[in-house]
């Protein structure tokens, strides 16, 4: 008797210790997938990014891609192969660091800066630039690339400097840094907005080249984005030129959801950790300069995300 409840109370000691070096385990070396956003990116195997396949040279479409014939991705998602530009390099990037394939999906503009995603994708790289209201929603990644914000005007427009658009028709991106700009209602931390253009009317379009054949065609005065999206219009043959003057810098950044139902905390570390060696052994310069022609990497890896005074979570 005494023998038997001996070796019970033994085994009963054994099995206690054995399952709370587990869980101990656990909660030291891998984060539960069902709670955390990185553990479960790790888990799936694949990152879910946010894609534009009509907006070159940061996202587009492969004419002729094959999709991946082992995928991980979604039958409603696309595989790496499918899409190419600076954003979807970055995201592959990033991706690779984390040992995980790349899927893509293609909600609107407006969807990705309303936050509240519903873990429907885990990043969005689409050149969106850090600003305080998107704080509110998003969490803010180390920026890869930083370009100058510019007024596009018809090519023999008679307006020469940003003043001359004061009251004048100006057209922006909706829920984009450059409509906030235009209302007044911009801020984004260490970076002087002074208003270039004063009581402008301001009209606003799903995406960018909708609005630039509109100043081409003389049915709006001015437009206002960002060089890299200028120059691609004027390299598709629209007939439009920027005013000398840059309205303001801007530092692009990848957003994570703040209302994962997931902790983030690990996962936007993770990525920011990835990102600074991206811009320390110049994946990112070399990308910019295969997409844009240029350095614009360099500025935006020596911006101090710190600074920003982001909380997580």
């Amino acid at each position: 008797m005494e023998s038997t409840l001996s070796r019970r109370l033994a085994l009963a000691a054994l099995l206690a210790l054995t399952v709370g070096t587990l869980l101990g385990c656990a909660g030291q070396d891998k984060a539960v997938p069902a709670a955390d956003k990185l553990a479960q990116v790790q888990d799936r195997g694949t990152l879910v990014l946010s894609t534009d396949t009509a907006y070159p040279p940061q996202s587009f479409g492969v004419d002729g891609a094959t999709r991946a014939a082992t995928t991980k991705c979604a039958a409603n998602q696309l595989t790496a192969p499918e899409v190419d530009g600076m954003d979807v390099a970055t995201g592959k990037a990033v991706a690779a660091a984390l040992g995980v394939e790349p899927c893509f999906v293609v909600p609107s503009w407006t969807e990705i800066t309303a936050g509240n995603w519903s873990d429907r994708w885990d990043v969005a790289w689409g050149s969106g630039a850090i600003n305080a209201d998107r704080m509110t929603r998003l969490y803010m990644t180390q920026p890869y690339y930083a370009d100058e914000q510019l007024f596009y005007v018809k090519t023999d427009s008679s307006y020469q400097v940003p003043s001359d658009l004061d009251g004048k028709t100006v057209g922006a991106c909706a829920s984009c840094s450059h409509e906030y700009y235009l209302k007044g209602t911009l801020v984004v931390p260490g970076v002087d907005l002074t208003p270039k253009v004063k009581s402008p009317k301001v009209v606003t379009y799903q995406a960018e080249p909708p609005g630039l054949q509109e100043v081409a065609d003389g049915k709006i005065d001015g437009f206002l984005c960002s060089q890299t999206v200028g120059a691609q219009a004027i390299k598709d043959g629209v007939k439009i030129r920027a005013l000398d003057e840059a309205a303001f810098p801007l530092y692009n950044t990848g957003f994570v959801d703040r209302h994962s139902g997931l902790d983030a905390t690990s996962f936007v570390a993770r990525i920011n950790e990835i990102v600074d060696g991206l811009h320390a052994d110049g994946t990112l310069k070399a990308m910019s300069i295969k997409y844009f022609g240029e350095d614009l990497a360099t500025q935006a890896g020596a911006f101090d995300l710190a600074s920003i005074k982001q909380v997580i979570p």
